[in-house]
């Protein structure tokens, strides 16, 4: 199944007092695993930074002047995440924003019923603590020290890799690896499985020497001669 991980940066919190997008990223999973595509757009809003946006992911009115509008990169936009479920952490917020943007282009606004929201997600999982961004990647363990700035694409691959685990399907993909048996020579070989403690040897000291006083008997010419010279390294 394809879903697409989402995140955008805005100049603000209220896309109907003004604010607008300044950032998408998206990022393509495929059967629970990136798949290495992506999407990514700065966006001129056509209006000032204020200083408290700016704070949080540091795109200027200057940087984003010379970028291209909402309208010059909806269909790239729309073609990319087609009609995939889209992962957002805090759903409502990013797409409140992106609908507004379509709104003011005459276009469909997208559907509710498409978003898979991680906020939600997680907080029925962790019921009680923190559950941003950052707590989540610590809590799985998920390098996130390149975040010293929200950042639309950087958070999406996060996002992702937090939503593998945050539904498990990083473990279950774990144990597929583990024991789907594998191809060999047009036949399927089972995965063998190590022990953690080998066996202890039946073969007692008396049974070496008696094996070798038998092939004693055998004469110089016999096989197993040359498994003796073998193994004393002539």
């Amino acid at each position: 199944m394809r879903e697409i991980v989402l995140d955008t940066e805005t100049t603000g919190l209220d896309p109907l007092r003004g604010d607008r997008l300044v950032e998408i990223g998206c990022v393509e999973i495929f059967n629970r695993m990136p798949t290495g595509q992506t999407f990514h757009r700065y966006i001129n809003p056509e209006r000032d930074m204020p200083q408290e946006a700016f704070a949080v992911h540091g795109l200027s009115s200057e940087f984003l002047a010379d970028k291209p509008l909402f309208a010059h990169v909806v269909d790239e936009f729309l073609e990319f995440i087609a009609d995939a479920p889209l992962v957002i952490h805090n759903a409502s917020f990013d797409i409140s924003f992106i609908n507004a943007e379509l709104e003011r282009l005459k276009r469909q606004a997208i559907g509710r019923d498409r978003l898979v929201d991680t906020l939600l997600l997680a907080r029925r999982k962790h019921p009680g603590v923190s559950n941003r961004l950052d707590d989540l990647c610590s809590r799985y363990a998920i390098d996130n020290s390149r975040r010293t700035k929200h950042g639309a694409l950087l958070d999406a691959e996060l996002l992702a890799e937090v939503y593998i685990d945050l539904i498990g399907a990083r473990q279950s993909q774990l144990i597929l690896v583990e024991t789907a048996p594998r191809q060999r020579g047009g036949s399927l070989e089972l995965p063998r499985r190590q022990r953690t403690v080998p066996l202890a040897s039946r073969v007692t000291e008396a049974d070496v020497l008696a094996h070798r006083e038998f092939i004693a008997t055998l004469g110089e010419k016999a096989i197993w001669t040359e498994f003796l010279d073998q193994e004393s390294g002539n």
